[in-house]
């Protein structure tokens, strides 16, 4: 061997975006139009658990104990599944990095496989509306189908549409106040990740409130785009 590195021109993209501002949902529209394969955080270290990894067994004697896994195993974790087969089409990451310490191990991973980043995008999301969006949501205990107090409310007040149920119920943390805390929490966090990929040019934004459709059009053009 020559030790010359073929490089991997699989595309490489990431989803910025808050608590509720639709990054699950949108990855997985563009996994089904891009082909691309949709790689979370929290699908990842359930994988590697169940398939036994070296890092995956880590990770479970990590939270088994109670801790949270340090970014050294979801990097060793996200490393070895970038390597696999189906990763070839291209890849989404949903929620990973969060942190620039998490960035920078990314770098690193794909500095070794000749990889880049495509395009980090940004959802952008007016905090007001966020926090009205989800502190309105309910759901019947009895069915699971979901309403909220503005856009969707039930015809009669308290008794499911769709089934006649009564048992309305509403997430612990879906009130105003704890939404408020997360969305700040995010930006603090998340800022200087907006600040890191802008600087390397790969930087996207996308308005995220509005119709589902219409944002997926956006964001597929911005792929297209940052993938042609």
């Amino acid at each position: 061997m020559d030790g010359t590195m073929v490089e991997n021109t699989s595309p490489i993209l990431i989803l910025l975006g808050p608590p509720g501002a639709g990054k699950g949902t949108q990855a997985r529209m563009l996994e089904e139009k891009f082909g691309f394969i949709q790689l979370s955080t929290g699908d990842l270290l359930r994988a590697a658990v169940a398939a036994g990894t070296k890092a995956g067994k880590a990770a479970k004697a990590v939270m088994e104990a109670g801790d949270l896994v340090s970014d050294e195993i979801v990097t060793a974790i996200l490393a070895d599944r970038l390597g696999e087969p189906d990763c070839g089409a291209g890849v989404i990451l949903d929620g990973f990095p969060r942190t620039l310490a998490q960035a920078e191990a990314l770098d690193a991973i794909l500095q070794v496989s000749g990889q880049k980043i495509n395009a980090a995008i940004s959802l952008e999301v007016d905090d007001s509306a966020m926090v009205e969006r989800i502190s309105g949501r309910f759901t019947c205990g009895d069915c699971g189908e979901g309403y909220h107090d503005n856009f969707k409310p039930t015809a009669k007040t308290g008794t499911c549409d769709k089934c006649g149920g009564t048992d309305m119920k509403r997430r612990a943390d879906d009130n105003a106040e704890t939404v408020a805390q997360r969305l700040q929490a995010y930006h603090a966090e998340t800022a200087p990740l907006i600040t890191y990929y802008d600087n390397a040019g790969v930087l996207a934004r996308v308005t995220a409130i509005g119709a589902i459709d219409q944002i997926a059009s956006d964001l597929s053009f911005v792929v297209s785009k940052a993938t042609a």
